[in-house]
């Protein structure tokens, strides 16, 4: 993962949920192995050999993880998925006509663990 991608992904991470410590030590052992579209900054990952799985993750991570403008207007939200244990992909789902061209910095956006 670049340095992007790492820091959306340890800023979801962060959040306490059943299952996240196991995530959180994946990190180190997971890799982008396809983007979902030319210019796309939604990836595929995969999680080397040597990382624990954490049991009975599987789906979109359970952390709301919406994305803000500088203004402060909702832009979008980025899901982090798993499959069977193992992080899988980070997905920027965006509101509006364009596509992001980049992942948001971790200070637009906004985290709250689902219920």
């Amino acid at each position: 993962m670049n340095a992007s991608e790492r820091g959306v992904v340890e800023l979801i991470l962060a959040q306490d949920f059943p299952g996240a410590a196991e995530l959180r030590a994946q990190i180190d052992f997971a890799e982008v192995v396809a983007q979902w579209a030319e210019g796309s900054v939604s990836v595929d990952l995969r999680v080397r050999e040597g990382a624990p799985r954490s049991a009975g993750v599987s789906g979109v991570i359970p952390v709301d993880a919406t994305v803000l403008d500088t203004s402060g207007s909702l832009i979008g939200e980025i899901l982090l998925w798993a499959t069977d244990g193992y992080l899988s992909a980070i997905e920027y789902a965006w509101y509006g006509d364009e596509p992001p061209s980049v992942l948001p910095e971790p200070d637009l956006i906004s985290i709250e663990v689902r219920s």
